[in-house]
């Protein structure tokens, strides 16, 4: 089969989706990729992809302004003429969903998560809803991250129940995540891995961080990611500079790999506004760290309470400190039992070869029915 895979960074694809691109390339499957080119574009050819170039912004959700994209894959879904497209992230669900089906070329949909589309009640977000439901009438399946997502889907009547399915995320490599020796660091690390936006629950992490400090704890409080000042949500630079300079933070940078720096913490932590399946919760989990959480879809399907983490309340700074407080204060035992169980909650439950496995199934039943 040809195959289309679409998304909104060549990063992601090759962070997230090479392993399941090997397996489709192993086959004997044609893969072409779609997504703006970066750093990242070169290592997908190398692998074997046929790739094409398309503006997309990541940022932001603009319906006007993005609907020119559905121009853009049109004309990219005529040139190669898939068999099948695989629609990841918000803009080519939509977008692409609509240019393909103008083509009557099949999709299969993965809804990584919901970003603030569901989380406001404005114009933007009703514009966007509509369209979902436009666009998903045309999916031959939806894959969804969590129950949550797919249920909000299904009583929104964004698409249709016969044609969904639910998946651990992208699935974590068990073998690339494996259960790191416990070592507890002299003083506690706490570690944010997470694009700064506030979305990601970033101000409620700070918050915590400056109450916990002035209450007297002496730990590390580091933070992974990318500033995107850009992004509709981001945070200020001179705001995060003010939290480096100050000392609430140790600011990290951004990274290639993430494992010396899960290695290095003791704890994982993501206060997020809401998650399809978030991946650094899946990493640190599998390197059997323990993790804090929102209580809120996505998270709370990775953390189960007092088994492998902790969960807060959302946008409660004071609750995600009191979790992190009662977190460094756990005994060595504690927080090895803690670890082991992540592990094997990964294990169970996310390994990537049942995502990979959910994909290969739909593409046979897709070929089965053309």
């Amino acid at each position: 089969m040809r195959i289309a895979i679409v998304l909104n960074t060549s990063w992601n694809i090759y962070n997230f989706r090479m392993n399941f691109i090997r397996t489709l390339l192993k086959q004997g499957h044609e893969v072409h990729t779609i997504a703006p080119e970066d750093t990242y574009t070169p290592m997908i050819r190398e692998a074997g992809c046929i790739h094409h170039r398309v503006k997309m912004d990541s940022r932001g959700a603009n319906p006007l302004k993005d609907s020119a994209l559905i121009l853009e894959l049109f004309a990219i879904y005529r040139k190669v003429r898939p068999d099948v497209i695989l629609h990841y992230t918000i803009k080519p669900n939509v977008y692409g969903t609509i240019a393909a089906a103008l083509l009557g070329i099949p999709v299969i949909n993965n809804v990584c998560g919901l970003g603030t589309v569901f989380l406001k009640d404005n114009l933007v977000s009703s514009i966007a809803i509509f369209l979902y439901r436009i666009s998903f009438r045309f999916a031959s399946k939806v894959f969804f991250q969590n129950s949550d997502d797919q249920k909000l889907f299904i009583d929104k009547k964004l698409v249709p129940s016969n044609a969904v399915d639910t998946i651990p995320g992208s699935g974590i490599d068990l073998t690339r995540f494996q259960p790191v020796s416990f070592r507890r660091n002299n003083k506690f690390t706490f570690l944010l891995i997470s694009r700064l936006i506030t979305d990601k629950g970033v101000l409620e992490f700070v918050e915590a961080v400056k109450k916990l400090k002035s209450n007297g704890m002496d730990a590390h409080f580091q933070v992974l990611g990318a500033m995107d000042p850009l992004h509709k949500r981001g945070i200020k630079v001179d705001l995060i500079a003010e939290w480096i300079n100050s000392g609430t933070i140790e600011y990290l940078g951004t990274t290639n790999d993430v494992r010396q720096f899960i290695e290095n913490a003791d704890c994982v932590v993501l206060p997020s506004y809401r998650e399809g399946t978030p991946r650094t919760l899946l990493e640190a989990a599998s390197s059997s760290k323990p993790i804090i959480a929102t209580d809120v879809p996505g998270c709370n399907n990775v953390v189960e309470h007092d088994f492998n983490g902790f969960l807060c309340r959302l946008k409660d700074a004071d609750d995600l400190a009191d979790k992190m407080k009662k977190m460094a204060c756990l005994s060595d035992e504690q927080l090895k039992k803690f670890g082991r169980n992540g592990r094997a909650k990964m294990e169970a439950e996310y390994d990537e070869s049942v995502v990979i496995n959910k994909y290969l199934a739909a593409l046979v039943e897709l070929k089965q029915a053309s």
